[in-house]
């Protein structure tokens, strides 16, 4: 009877950690049965195209969360970093790699400093991290408005007859066309580079985590750290590889809706897998270290010589970077800058899509990150078709994703309460 009890506490635990990924799971299938508008080639197409364009953003906020930060909301600074960044190259008339190359670069300089400043307000606030990052998200914004609507044209002159400036010469437009690069423009200047068919990227893509997995196992046996090899996660892992080969290669050899897919931005994705393993590589190293001591427990980090102000600060100034790259992604594959609303929700979302791969405001890996991506995006995709299908109003599906990305984060901090006071019930008893 014990057994039984332990086992259905352990499934009930397991059910309360992830019930923010089961619903989302089960709002996409839902939404396959509901709807008929959406062919499995749209889905992908739009989801492939989302993935790789938000993937970037995602990712940046691991490493404050490893290093006790919670929840970068602050990463909105990042993103109005890299929107200045692209504002100044679109205003030179800048484009292509040397244009993108210009953007990375000020964007660089630009979210280091911020990011160093905004990590001084951290350590100032500490334990209130998460509100502290709302707070000074939305006082940047005001600074960011300030810049774009006033100082530009007022004390920056600038021609009225440049097409980013406003008729009467005072502030940059609303919606400013980034121009493809054919043009000489910062328009898919990173994805247009190289190409390829989704199947071919897929097929791709498994073989060599296929190969990844194998190599790991072997390396594991032969230098005598078996221990590590979980035979379930190992056959599991495989098998959903050779399926998702078996897939690809089935779609060549048919001919099937899968090849109608958006094609992959190859180089996009490298970025993207190159954050990856520079996450992991990071976490590898003292600086890494550091981080995750800093997490569990402040005081024993202070205690064991390692500077924690310092290192939050250093946790900090790398989220913003990547968060201006990451935006400067999102905003070359969008192909438009929305001068004033297209960084406002980018913390928002980004949080959600981190939540909904099965994070927490204590723990979170880049499988959370890219995992919480695609089904964050495509409940974005499902939406509108369940809206129209079951109401007749795709507007109503609009309203359902804002519901669901702050109800996503309400159950996130709520679990956060309750898993912290019932930790400390058990330390009091």
């Amino acid at each position: 009877m014990e057994d039984i009890h332990n086992n259905s506490q352990g499934i009930g635990s397991w059910l309360l950690e992830n019930i923010v990924t089961i619903i989302f799971i089960a709002f996409t299938l839902f939404g396959f049965m509901v709807s008929s508008g959406v062919s499995v080639g749209y889905f992908f197409s739009e989801l492939s195209s989302r993935v790789f364009r938000n993937s970037f953003l995602v990712l940046s906020l691991i490493i404050p969360v490893l290093a006790g930060l919670g929840l970068n909301f602050g990463i909105v600074i990042g993103a109005m970093s890299g929107q200045v960044a692209i504002a100044i190259a679109r205003y030179f008339e800048m484009g292509g790699l040397s244009g993108l190359s210009f953007c990375f670069a000020v964007a660089l300089i630009a979210a280091a400093l911020c990011g160093y400043f905004t990590g001084k307000l951290y350590n100032k606030t500490r334990g209130q991290e998460m509100i502290a990052s709302l707070i000074v998200g939305y006082f940047a914004n005001g600074i960011y408005q300030f810049l774009f609507l006033f100082v530009v044209g007022v004390v920056i002159a600038v021609p009225a007859t440049h097409p980013m400036i406003k008729p009467d010469g005072i502030g940059i437009r609303m919606t400013v066309d980034l121009v493809p690069v054919k043009q000489g423009g910062l328009k898919y200047a990173l994805d247009n580079i190289y190409q390829i068919p989704f199947v071919h990227a897929l097929l791709i893509l498994s073989v060599a985590i296929l190969l990844l997995l194998i190599v790991r196992f072997y390396l594991n046996k032969r230098t005598g750290h078996a221990y590590r090899n979980s035979m379930f996660s190992f056959f599991a892992n495989s098998t959903l590889c050779i399926a998702l080969a078996g897939v690809a290669v089935h779609a060549m050899v048919t001919k099937s809706e899968l090849m109608i897919v958006r094609k992959v931005p190859v180089v996009t994705a490298l970025l993207v897998i190159g954050l990856c393993i520079f996450t992991v590589l990071i976490m590898k190293t003292k600086l890494g270290q550091d981080f995750r001591s800093v997490g569990q427990s402040q005081h024993t980090a202070e205690v064991s010589g390692i500077n924690v102000d310092k290192t939050r600060i250093i946790a900090t100034m790398i989220s913003t970077v990547l968060a201006a790259w990451g935006q400067i992604i999102y905003l070359q594959n969008m192909g438009t800058l929305n001068t004033y609303n297209a960084h406002t929700q980018i913390g928002m979302f980004s949080v959600a899509a981190l939540l909904v791969g099965g994070a927490s405001t204590s723990k979170a890996s880049i499988t959370h990150a890219i995992f919480g991506t695609i089904l964050f995006n495509a409940m974005f995709i499902m939406s509108p078709e369940i809206g129209q299908s079951l109401f007749g109003q795709a507007i109503l599906g609009e309203y359902f994703r804002t519901f669901m990305v702050y109800g996503v984060i309400g159950v996130a901090l709520g679990l956060h309460v309750w898993k912290a006071n019932k930790k400390n019930r058990i330390i009091v008893e």
